[in-house]
Protein backbone atom coordinates (compact mmCIF):
# COMPACT_ATOMS: atom_id res chain seq x y z
CA UNK A 1 0.00 0.00 0.00
CA UNK A 2 2.78 2.26 1.08
CA UNK A 3 4.57 2.06 -2.16
CA UNK A 4 1.31 2.40 -4.01
CA UNK A 5 0.07 5.31 -2.84
CA UNK A 6 3.57 6.91 -2.97
CA UNK A 7 3.65 6.02 -6.96
CA UNK A 8 0.35 7.68 -7.12
CA UNK A 9 1.78 10.74 -5.41
CA UNK A 10 4.59 11.04 -7.39
CA UNK A 11 2.08 10.83 -10.73
CA UNK A 12 -0.13 13.53 -9.28
CA UNK A 13 3.18 15.73 -8.86
CA UNK A 14 4.19 15.19 -12.56
CA UNK A 15 0.78 15.92 -13.82
CA UNK A 16 0.62 18.88 -11.34
CA UNK A 17 4.12 20.03 -13.01
CA UNK A 18 2.91 19.02 -16.98
CA UNK A 19 -0.23 21.39 -16.11
CA UNK A 20 -2.36 17.65 -17.21
CA UNK A 21 -5.32 18.80 -14.71
CA UNK A 22 -7.40 16.60 -16.50
CA UNK A 23 -5.61 13.76 -15.80
CA UNK A 24 -4.71 14.85 -12.38
CA UNK A 25 -8.45 14.62 -11.66
CA UNK A 26 -7.90 11.42 -12.13
CA UNK A 27 -6.41 10.99 -8.49
CA UNK A 28 -9.03 12.34 -6.39
CA UNK A 29 -12.33 11.05 -5.35
CA UNK A 30 -15.50 12.97 -6.51
CA UNK A 31 -15.99 14.99 -3.02
CA UNK A 32 -12.36 15.51 -2.67
CA UNK A 33 -11.26 18.96 -0.88
CA UNK A 34 -8.05 20.83 -2.15
CA UNK A 35 -6.78 23.17 0.55
CA UNK A 36 -5.84 26.32 -1.99
CA UNK A 37 -4.25 28.07 0.56
CA UNK A 38 -4.99 29.33 4.57
CA UNK A 39 -8.61 29.91 4.77
CA UNK A 40 -9.05 28.46 1.06
CA UNK A 41 -10.62 25.25 0.10
CA UNK A 42 -12.86 24.06 -2.85
CA UNK A 43 -14.24 21.19 -2.76
CA UNK A 44 -14.86 18.17 -5.81
CA UNK A 45 -12.95 18.08 -9.04
CA UNK A 46 -15.00 20.93 -11.26
CA UNK A 47 -13.14 23.32 -8.17
CA UNK A 48 -9.97 21.68 -7.97
CA UNK A 49 -9.17 21.64 -11.87
CA UNK A 50 -9.94 25.57 -11.48
CA UNK A 51 -7.86 25.90 -8.40
CA UNK A 52 -4.91 24.36 -10.28
CA UNK A 53 -4.76 26.27 -13.17
CA UNK A 54 -5.14 29.12 -10.34
CA UNK A 55 -2.01 27.77 -8.84
CA UNK A 56 -0.12 27.12 -12.15
CA UNK A 57 -0.86 30.88 -12.93
CA UNK A 58 0.44 31.97 -9.82
CA UNK A 59 3.90 30.20 -9.89
CA UNK A 60 4.29 31.42 -13.95
CA UNK A 61 3.44 27.75 -15.01
CA UNK A 62 6.87 26.67 -13.63
CA UNK A 63 5.27 25.02 -10.08
CA UNK A 64 7.88 21.50 -9.55
CA UNK A 65 6.26 19.69 -6.26
CA UNK A 66 8.33 16.61 -5.12
CA UNK A 67 7.66 14.99 -2.18
CA UNK A 68 10.92 14.37 0.32
CA UNK A 69 10.00 11.90 3.87
CA UNK A 70 6.62 10.20 3.84
CA UNK A 71 4.95 8.22 6.77
CA UNK A 72 1.57 6.96 6.00
CA UNK A 73 -1.09 5.61 8.48
CA UNK A 74 -3.30 2.69 7.48
CA UNK A 75 -6.92 1.96 9.03
CA UNK A 76 -8.69 0.09 6.74
CA UNK A 77 -10.21 1.48 3.63
CA UNK A 78 -8.45 5.12 4.64
CA UNK A 79 -4.42 6.28 4.74
CA UNK A 80 -2.89 9.28 6.45
CA UNK A 81 0.24 10.62 4.67
CA UNK A 82 2.57 12.75 6.25
CA UNK A 83 4.76 14.63 3.70
CA UNK A 84 7.55 16.77 3.56
CA UNK A 85 6.17 18.83 -0.05
CA UNK A 86 9.01 20.71 -1.66
CA UNK A 87 7.96 23.10 -4.20
CA UNK A 88 10.27 24.95 -7.01
CA UNK A 89 9.11 27.86 -8.95
CA UNK A 90 10.82 29.94 -10.92
CA UNK A 91 9.19 33.28 -8.99
CA UNK A 92 9.58 31.24 -5.55
CA UNK A 93 11.54 33.80 -3.78
CA UNK A 94 8.21 36.16 -4.52
CA UNK A 95 5.83 33.72 -3.18
CA UNK A 96 3.82 34.00 0.00
CA UNK A 97 3.49 30.81 0.85
CA UNK A 98 6.53 28.06 2.17
CA UNK A 99 8.19 26.52 -0.37
CA UNK A 100 8.56 23.64 1.97
CA UNK A 101 5.55 21.83 3.82
CA UNK A 102 5.01 19.26 5.86
CA UNK A 103 1.38 18.09 4.06
CA UNK A 104 -1.00 15.76 5.11
CA UNK A 105 -3.44 13.88 2.43
CA UNK A 106 -5.79 11.34 3.07
CA UNK A 107 -6.60 8.92 0.69
CA UNK A 108 -9.74 6.55 0.59
CA UNK A 109 -10.08 3.06 -1.56
CA UNK A 110 -12.85 3.54 -3.71
CA UNK A 111 -13.70 0.81 -5.95
CA UNK A 112 -10.45 -1.31 -5.32
CA UNK A 113 -8.41 2.35 -6.61
CA UNK A 114 -6.61 4.36 -3.88
CA UNK A 115 -8.07 8.07 -4.54
CA UNK A 116 -7.26 11.35 -2.93
CA UNK A 117 -9.91 12.65 -0.48
CA UNK A 118 -8.36 15.74 0.76
CA UNK A 119 -4.96 17.62 -0.36
CA UNK A 120 -3.90 19.55 2.27
CA UNK A 121 -0.21 20.74 1.55
CA UNK A 122 -0.04 23.38 4.41
CA UNK A 123 -1.05 20.49 7.02
CA UNK A 124 -1.16 21.63 10.91
CA UNK A 125 0.65 24.77 9.85
CA UNK A 126 -2.88 25.48 8.93
CA UNK A 127 -3.55 26.15 12.87
CA UNK A 128 -0.65 28.33 13.62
Amino acid sequence: MNETIKALIGAADIAIKEERFDDLLEFYTDDAVLVVKPGLEVKGKDKIKEAFIKIAAYFKNSIVPTQGKMQMIEAGDTVLVLSQTLLEATNKEESEYSMERRATYVYRKVNGQWLCAIDNSYGTSLID
